[in-house]
This record gives C-alpha cells, sequence and structure tokens, in this order.
C-alpha cells in the first residue's frame, strides 16, 4: 500500500503567492479574467492579513476561519468614501460571500497539492445568504424600456430634466456606444467578453457575420449577429475605429481590440458602465431608470425566452453550463402570468363548456 503523501508545513505568507502565481498563470493562458485575477489577488492578500502570514497553513482550523470571516465582514467598506453610498456599517452579506468563495478556493487548491491535511472549510460555519430583493439597477428592462435606451444611445447629450449638459469631446463615440449597447442587449454577453473582445474574433462574410466569445474558463461559444447587428458593426468598424486606432500605432493591443476608447486605448467596463449612464440620463422619463450591464443580460434571457425561446437556446448564447443558472438570471416581466393564464391550452375549453350550461 502506498502511503498518503505528506503535508508541506508552509506558512500562509508561502502558499498564498505559490496559489497567486497560479493564477496569474491561467490568467495569462485565457481561462481567467484580469478582473477575477484581481478580485483573488484582493481575496487572499486580506485573507494572509487575517490568518497571519508566518502561521502554518496547516494549523488553520474552521474555527479560525470563521473568526477571519467576522473581522473581514466588520472592517470597512473602502470602495466607498461617502457615507451616504453605504447602507450600514461593514461590509455587506453579498461582499462577505464573494470573500468566502475567494477562500474556498484557495483551501481546496491547498488541499490538492498536501499543503493542508483537511479543508478547513468543512468546519467552518454554513455561509449566510443575500435575503434582499434584487437591486433596480440588476434587474432586466422591459422591452419598451430596452428600445428607448437603444433610441436614445449615441445621441448628442442636450436637454436632460429640464438641464443643460455640457458638450463632452466623445459625443462623436455615438457609433460605438451604439454598437456596445446593440451588442449587451441583443446578445448578451458579459462586459468582460465585451471588452476582451479582438477584431479578429468577428468573422465577417457575406450574408453573415459571428462572433466567437471567449468566456469564462477560456470556454469558447460562437454566436451569429442580426443583418442590423451586422450593419452596425460594419459601420462603427470602417468609420470610426480607425480613427480611434490611429491615435495609438504602436499599442499592440490597442490595435487588436475591437472597441476603443476616446483615446485609442482598448475599452474598460467601467467606460461601458459610464456610457450607459450617459444614455439612461436621456432617456424619457417613464423608462428612465438606472441599469448596468449585467441588467442588459438579464434583458437579454427574460425578453428571448418571453418571447417563446427555449431556455436551453439561451443558456447556449448567455454561455451558462447550466440552464439552472440561466434561470436565474430571468426576471418576470409585468403581465406575463396573466397573459399565460389566458393562453392556458384549457382555457378555451372551460369558456365553451360554461356557454354551453
Amino acid at each position: 500500500m502506498v502511503a498518503p503523501p505528506r503535508p508541506q508545513r508552509l506558512t500562509v505568507a508561502e502558499c498564498a503567492e505559490r496559489y497567486l502565481a497560479g493564477v496569474h498563470v491561467e490568467t495569462v493562458r485565457g481561462s481567467l479574467s484580469p478582473a477575477t485575477e484581481r478580485s483573488y489577488i484582493r481575496d487572499v492578500t486580506e485573507l494572509v492579513g487575517l490568518l497571519g502570514e508566518g502561521r502554518v497553513l496547516d494549523d488553520v482550523t474552521g474555527d479560525d476561519v470563521d473568526d477571519a470571516l467576522i473581522r473581514y465582514q466588520s472592517g470597512p467598506d473602502g470602495r466607498f468614501n461617502e457615507p451616504s453610498r453605504k447602507s450600514g456599517p461593514g461590509r455587506s452579506t453579498a461582499t462577505v460571500n464573494r470573500f468566502r468563495q475567494s477562500v474556498t478556493r484557495f483551501f481546496a487548491h491547498a488541499t490538492r497539492q498536501c499543503w493542508v491535511q483537511a479543508d478547513p472549510m468543512r468546519w467552518a460555519s454554513p455561509p449566510g445568504k443575500v435575503r434582499d430583493l434584487l437591486r433596480a439597477e440588476r434587474t432586466a428592462l422591459s422591452s419598451s424600456a430596452a428600445e428607448s435606451l437603444l433610441a436614445t444611445v449615441g445621441e448628442s447629450a442636450g436637454s436632460t430634466a429640464g438641464t443643460v449638459s455640457r458638450a463632452r469631446h466623445d459625443q462623436t463615440l455615438g457609433a460605438r456606444d451604439r454598437l456596445v449597447v446593440a451588442l449587451l442587449l441583443v446578445l448578451g454577453p458579459r462586459v468582460s467578453e465585451l471588452v476582451r473582445a479582438d477584431v479578429v474574433d468577428l468573422v465577417r462574410e457575406p450574408g453573415r457575420t459571428q462572433w466567437r466569445i471567449v468566456g469564462k474558463g477560456g470556454t469558447r461559444r460562437t454566436v451569429a449577429l442580426s443583418d442590423p447587428l451586422a450593419d452596425a458593426l460594419e459601420h462603427y468598424l470602417t468609420e470610426l475605429r480607425p480613427r480611434l486606432a490611429a491615435r495609438r500605432p504602436d499599442d499592440a493591443d490597442a490595435q487588436r481590440a475591437l472597441l476603443l476608447s476616446w483615446r485609442g486605448r482598448r475599452l474598460e467596463a467601467q467606460a461601458v458602465r459610464d456610457l450607459l449612464s450617459r444614455a439612461v440620463a436621456r432617456m424619457p422619463e417613464p423608462y428612465r431608470r438606472p441599469t448596468t450591464p449585467h441588467a442588459l443580460r438579464h434583458t437579454t434571457a427574460t425578453l428571448l425566452v418571453a418571447d417563446g425561446w427555449d431556455v436551453k437556446v439561451v443558456a447556449e448564447l448567455l454561455g451558462h453550463a447550466s440552464i439552472a443558472t440561466t434561470g436565474v438570471y430571468l426576471d418576470r416581466i409585468d403581465g406575463e402570468l396573466a397573459a399565460a393564464i389566458r393562453s392556458h391550452p384549457l382555457a378555451q375549453s372551460l369558456g365553451a363548456r360554461s356557454r354551453g350550461d
């Protein structure tokens, strides 16, 4: 019988350094996004401080993990400096659960590498659940609100809610902004997938345009663009993008990138959120409410299913490995339940029988 491998007596800091080196390798390979890498670095670095960098990782217990989680939750949320943007002291349950997921992945890796004899997460307290309703910015838009957003995006900033906006130098980016919002609404990509897209990822042939999307874990899926969407893409690539790319001719990443900023750099996720905010500010008042790229992803899923598309097809479009994940994205549309009851196959039979009686 072969003896089990002996655990390595490594400190918390040493294990974290080795783990994050592996995370960087996965990011270079394309299996992880740079944003995910930054999140792991931030969380694991904070975990090292909570557990003690000189402590042997194999000595960490489930109680130690619970204590670290409690201290993390009670710590200040450094994202917001303004008290008005925080719902209360400390970090939110959702933020703590995200941190817990990073810690869980770290200890799972440590177990496989024999840095610990047993995963301490097995004895940690179960995670708390987020009981609050979805924020309005994360829920799906109605079809009429989505159409209003598409019609509004890219327009020159003018009078909004009785005030006159100052002119912006990026008002000439309307073709790019319309393409961005159209891609988010029609195809529902993650914002990270959108900003990582390169020109070579778009296969443009007569009568057919396809986008090869690189998703989570390096997975790939190919989606076809509708004719109007392909026309918007062609207009941006032939009219606007060459002028933007010419501003940074020596930037190799910018020359590859599909979406570029005013200064010719690859567009960042925050810039996408900002252009959405500007577009929403110009929407008609009845449809105006805060939205995010993730909310537009919800919108894609919800409207397609409401229109009769199979959930499996929608899951493939969104890049979900399981339709259970897609189900989480489906928000209720006002009037949908009533319409389903009216169209129930037995509804007409019941009405005919009642008239006969």
